[in-house]
């Protein structure tokens, strides 16, 4: 089976939008494959971050892709930072990486032309983060890597930086592909529906967290934007907000937008019906969360297989590349006599 990896950051809760749009897609498709799914919290410190706040994220996160589907069995569910080959292997990969490449990666424009305080006080690590992203991916020699439009140029620049390896030390990294999933919902802001539903703390009241109360759910539906006129139709240009809320309403009941609309004769009708949908849809997983959550212990015996199991095939990677750049083997472990 191809090799597959995916990562998600703790930081903020996870939404409906990232279950129904990536998540339980994971779950779905890991028996079809080699499948790493890591908590990439080395990532989110680009940003500061909370120590406390941030711990318990990552936990949380850990326990959420547990909740929906992802068995530890089956899958490799580990934390970024608990293998130190991710972050090892990023140093060399930045001796092979240009200043230029970094500069022309459009994410790092983005989220510094947000930052208040210019460009000079955004940390290093958010510039050469890209060259981290290429580090996890190449560290586990994955082949295909599920990401949307806006990722496509870190595979890109992932290929780039192992085929320049490779070319001045030798075959050392397998080159991964991007492989772009199949439609999937895309879930947008029930307050904003031109934009995607977020982590972001800028609309609380048009993102759905996954482990939200079932009446808080109800209630952001209930308050949903939605357009003028009167029709339920599925039409994203004419009517986005009726739209998202009947694309919300159809990935949660395995059904097309257009078919959701059937029987929906008014806006109240529609919004109760996607409310109703959700909680049902989260129910369960929002149980298996609670247990998990509950016995602290299982999920770090959890971490631990799974940092052991996503070690044995870092480290290997990690040699290999050491050895092609010529670096001295590490020496045995010496015990001193008595």
């Amino acid at each position: 089976m191809a090799r597959v990896l995916s990562g998600i950051q703790p930081s903020g809760e996870v939404h409906l939008g990232n279950y129904l749009g990536a998540l339980r897609r994971w779950a779905g498709e890991q028996h079809e494959h080699d499948s790493f799914y890591c908590v990439v919290d080395l990532h989110a410190v680009t940003t500061p971050q909370d120590p406390v706040t941030l711990r318990t994220r990552t936990l949380e996160t850990v326990a959420t892709l547990a909740a929906v589907g992802i068995d530890p069995e089956v899958s490799t569910l580990f934390v970024q930072s608990h293998v130190h080959e991710h972050a090892e292997l990023c140093w060399l990969l930045e001796c092979t990486t240009s200043m230029g490449e970094l500069r022309r990666m459009t994410q790092f424009k983005d989220k510094a032309a947000r930052s208040t305080s210019g460009t000079d006080a955004v940390a290093a690590a958010l510039f050469t983060y890209p060259v981290l992203q290429a580090a996890d991916i190449l560290v586990y020699d994955a082949e295909r890597i599920p990401v949307g439009e806006d990722q496509k140029q870190h595979i890109e620049l992932t290929r780039d930086v192992a085929q320049r390896f490779n070319h001045r030390y030798g075959e050392v990294f397998v080159l991964p592909e991007a492989v772009i999933p199949r439609a999937a919902a895309r879930v947008l802001d029930l307050q904003n529906p031109m934009a995607k539903m977020s982590k972001s703390v800028d609309s609380p009241q048009g993102t759905v967290g996954l482990m939200e109360d079932p009446k808080a759910i109800e209630r952001k539906f209930k308050r949903a934007v939605t357009d003028s006129g009167e029709e339920v139709v599925y039409d994203p240009t004419a009517k986005p907000g009726v739209s998202n809320l009947l694309s919300i309403l159809g990935a949660a009941t395995g059904q097309e937008p257009a078919a959701a609309a059937a029987g929906l004769a008014r806006y109240s009708d529609l919004k109760a019906a996607a409310a109703e949908a959700v909680v049902e849809l989260v129910r369960p997983v929002q149980e298996r969360y609670a247990a998990l959550m509950a016995d602290r212990g299982e999920l770090e015996r959890v971490l631990g297989r799974g940092a052991e199991k996503a070690q044995s095939v870092a480290a290997v990677t990690l040699a290999r590349a050491r050895e092609a750049m010529g670096f001295l083997p590490r020496p045995p472990t010496s015990r001193r006599g008595g």
